[in-house]
């Protein structure tokens, strides 16, 4: 990575597993630990010259809030029940916190003591009709057995859905976001210097009344797509999206697995039709990358693991995809050529 004379903006988004380190549950000095791992590579971009905004999932950590206020109702009634507006609120605070140490951590162990961090409380805004409200698909929370899981269903009116060989997980309305209701405080930090930590669990969930306020509705919001839709408002030129593997595959568990190094637009839309990127897994994340990339030329998206993440940085590794109009849908994708880096 090249130092830049003019900054650039780049959004990183860390996934909620992630400061799991891969398992299904971690104790919160577990996840301060992979926070201080994650924090490295990103005070590496910030000090090429990078303005950094970073953005985070809370899939798991939302769940572990939700049923424990449940639990806590349940056993002493004058405990408030929260909602999941409420609960991703709680978690952006969570995280938040943790994450903004570690990176100002990083930065003070650089002996960058002036380096300043802001976490931010990021609402974004749905549409109160959207069909994801009757089509529950995000996955939040403790992986249960099959008995448990339908049990804790009928208790609790939960939707459940098996997730691969891991068990069964709760699963509740993701809509698409409309748009972040913060975004200038975002831009406003992000050009004073600061890292900024925005976002999270893809945003409090909202909607919009009649009278033009807003209500927290029962949703938790995709972060990739806040993430891709908070880069494109702050034009980015790069978004960084962290993930469970260090390059997306085609035909992945198949004998003809295949990992990439590069995609254009064009190759992403094209396998995303033919379902090579499944809804549960790959396909949210190359739909955030498609919504960023179509907004504007130059642009750059970069899908790794989070252990991956200052090689991928560094060239060495992750897949790089961008709108570059030379290559076409029909030309052979290559699985050998690194990307080049940002310069």
């Amino acid at each position: 990575m090249t130092p830049r004379a003019v900054p650039r903006t780049a959004v990183v988004a860390i996934g909620g597993n992630a400061l799991l380190r891969g398992g299904t549950h971690a104790t919160v000095a577990e996840q301060v630990e992979a926070a201080r791992r994650l924090a490295a590579p990103v005070v590496a971009l910030a000090d090429t010259g990078w303005r950094v905004v970073v953005t985070h999932g809370n899939g798991p950590q939302v769940g572990f809030i939700k049923r424990r206020a449940d639990l806590a109702a349940a056993l002493a009634p004058e405990l408030p029940a929260l909602g999941l507006d409420m609960c991703v609120a709680d978690s952006q605070g969570g995280l938040g916190y943790i994450l903004a140490t570690a990176i100002a951590g990083r930065l003070r162990s650089l002996g960058r003591a002036d380096g300043r961090v802001a976490a931010l409380i990021t609402h974004t805004v749905v549409d109160a009709h959207d069909e994801a409200f009757s089509h529950p698909t995000k996955p939040i929370g403790a992986f249960y057995q099959a008995d448990g899981a339908r049990e804790l269903a009928e208790l609790h009116n939960w939707t459940v859905a098996e997730e691969g060989e891991l068990g069964w997980r709760r699963v509740v309305p993701s809509p698409r976001p409309l748009r972040v209701l913060e975004t200038e405080s975002v831009r406003a930090l992000s050009s004073a210097g600061f890292t900024v930590i925005a976002a999270g669990g893809g945003g409090i969930p909202l909607v919009e009344g009649d009278d033009g306020g807003y209500q927290g509705v029962e949703a938790v919001i995709d972060k990739d797509l806040t993430s891709a839709y908070l880069a494109a408002e702050l034009g980015a030129d790069l978004l960084v999206i962290t993930t469970a593997v260090e390059r997306v595959a085609v035909d992945y568990g198949r004998p003809a697995q295949r990992f990439l190094d590069r995609l254009t637009c064009g190759e992403a839309e094209r396998l995303l039709a033919q379902g090579q990127f499944p809804p549960g897994s790959m396909g949210p994340k190359i739909s955030a990358a498609l919504d960023f990339l179509r907004g504007a030329p130059g642009r750059q998206v970069l899908i790794t693991s989070p252990q991956q993440l200052g090689a991928a940085l560094d060239g060495h590794g992750g897949t790089w995809l961008d709108s570059d109009p030379a290559r076409t849908t029909e030309e052979p994708l290559n699985g050998t050529v690194t990307a080049g880096r940002p310069q």
